[in-house]
């Protein structure tokens, strides 16, 4: 990482541009009208990948500089730092930001840019997969940083959905996929009590809630139906991508611009079942097993009783979830 490069610095109004000098960033602040800036603003998570970000990341905006793209470049040094740092660039003017991390720095940087980008102009999102979870962008394709940088020197792009989850605390957005149940257990099991192990934990995590399999009712009402559903289930996921973990594909027919939710349920299969069907995860026939049922819907309506951890775009959360919609096309992403 360069010198310099810190939440700090941008956030008196300083950042570093393309040339590696100091550039003014106007703002808001006593009246001024914000300035667009026609650079983009990498929000760099140098601890993303177990340290791995911090180690490459250097080289890898010099490449991109070198193919004439604009970068200004801020580090975060802890969790919500993106967010801020992205809330604050948006309403100063910026509408062009790069992710280096994982799906949780552009979690963070989508939650940053909403609910205040549905009002206003469009941003765009590139991305620099160098984390540990990199879902999103393996809806286009699985070459990583290769592909992400050549996305960015071509000025690829096109629209992205944005789902848009109320809770009783407030709301949150994503682009990649929300679970509930067994894929949400897992992730928070590993994330409190096995995290300092890396992929091994992820392991034991599932061989855990195997163990445990609590299939349980998420009460919720899909667009169209007159009645809630508590049936029991293994898991809930809500998507707008199709992978999770890197390379599982579970939501086989999303699409990223359709202006809909791909929801997926798979019922309360036993034990065996679930063990003998786990790779199917990974090619997206799983949706065939006679107790799995997608649909793809604009809203759905939760009646839950109390909060219940999930996991969105690789975060674990425990909210009490109200509704879910979309905000079609409100984003532009570089893929």
């Amino acid at each position: 990482m360069e010198p310099g490069f810190s939440a700090h610095g941008f956030d008196e109004d300083k950042a570093v541009d393309a040339g590696g000098g100091n550039a003014q960033i106007s703002g808001t602040r006593e009246g001024r009208k914000p300035i667009v800036s026609d650079a983009f603003l990498a929000v760099v998570n140098p601890a993303a990948g177990g340290g791995r970000c911090a180690k490459l990341v250097g080289p890898a905006l010099e490449r991109l500089r070198a193919g004439g793209i604009r970068l200004d470049v801020v580090e975060t040094r802890g969790p919500g730092d993106a967010t801020e740092l992205t809330r604050d660039a948006y309403r100063r003017g910026r509408r062009k930001f790069l992710a280096v991390g994982g799906d949780g720095t552009s979690y963070e940087i989508v939650n940053g840019l909403f609910p205040e980008a549905e009002g206003g102009d469009r941003p765009s999102l590139a991305f620099l997969p160098l984390g540990t979870g990199n879902s999103f962008l393996r809806d286009f394709s699985d070459r990583g940083v290769e592909f992400a940088a050549e996305a960015l020197l071509e000025g690829r792009s096109q629209a992205c959905d944005v789902l848009r989850m109320k809770h009783k605390g407030g709301v949150i957005h994503y682009i990649n996929l929300l679970s509930m149940g067994f894929a949400a257990d897992v992730a928070a099991f590993r994330a409190r009590h096995l995290q300092r192990y890396g992929h091994l934990g992820y392991f034991l995590a599932i061989f855990t809630c195997l163990a445990r399999l609590n299939r349980r009712p998420f009460p919720l009402r899909v667009e169209g139906q007159s009645e809630l559903d508590s049936r029991r289930c293994l898991f809930l996921t809500f998507n707008n991508s199709k992978f999770t973990g890197g390379t599982m594909m579970i939501a086989p027919q999303a699409e990223v611009n359709d202006g809909l939710i791909e929801y997926v349920r798979w019922g309360a299969i036993g034990r065996l079942g679930l063990i003998g069907n786990l790779h199917t995860l990974y090619d997206g026939t799983h949706v065939k097993h006679p107790l799995a049922e997608r649909q793809a819907v604009r809203c759905v309506e939760f009646a839950l009783e109390q909060p219940v951890d999930v996991m969105v775009d690789g975060e674990v959360l425990t909210l009490h979830c109200e509704s879910l919609d979309v905000l079609p096309s409100a984003l532009n992403v570089m893929v």
